[in-house]
C-alpha cells in the first residue's frame, strides 16, 4: 500500500443542504460544468480533483455511525485556490453575487486572502503569494 500520504486526493465530498442550489453556485461561480449529476449528488472536477456534492440526507449512510454535521455547527475546514490577484478575483466574485466573508487582506506570512462560503457553510479561500 505504501504511505496515503504521498498518494493524491482524488474526490473530496461536501454534504449540501440544497443540491440545485450547490449546483448553480460551482457553475456560477467557479465556471465549471457538471461531470456527473443524479438525484442526490453532483461532481465537478477542479484540476487534478472532484468535488462531490451530496445532498446532507444521504450522507449519514456514507460516513455511519459517524454523524453528519448542520452547516450552523461551524467551519472545520477551508479549501484554498491560489490566484495571481486577489482584488481582481474578489471584484469577479462580486459581479457573480458572491459576498466575501473576510478580505482582501495582507497576512503576515506573505499571502494576500480573501474568503467566502458556498451554499452549504464550506468556506472557499482565494491567496495571492507576494512578493516580499
Amino acid at each position: 500500500m505504501g504511505t496515503l500520504g504521498s498518494r493524491n486526493v482524488n474526490v473530496i465530498t461536501l454534504f449540501v443542504e440544497d443540491l440545485k442550489e450547490a449546483i448553480s453556485f460551482y457553475q456560477e461561480v467557479f465556471g465549471l460544468s457538471v461531470v456527473f449529476e443524479d438525484n442526490d449528488s453532483a461532481v465537478f472536477n477542479f484540476g487534478n480533483m472532484s468535488i462531490n456534492l451530496l445532498k446532507t440526507s444521504e450522507a449519514q449512510e456514507l460516513i455511519d455511525p459517524a454523524t453528519v454535521a448542520s452547516r450552523e455547527a461551524g467551519a472545520r475546514f477551508q479549501f484554498t485556490i491560489g490566484v495571481d490577484d486577489v482584488d481582481a478575483v474578489c471584484s469577479e466574485l462580486k459581479t457573480r453575487g458572491v459576498a466575501l466573508l473576510n478580505g482582501p487582506i495582507n497576512r503576515p506570512w506573505g499571502v494576500r486572502t480573501a474568503s467566502f462560503t458556498d451554499p452549504g457553510g464550506h468556506i472557499w479561500e482565494i491567496a495571492q503569494q507576494l512578493t516580499l
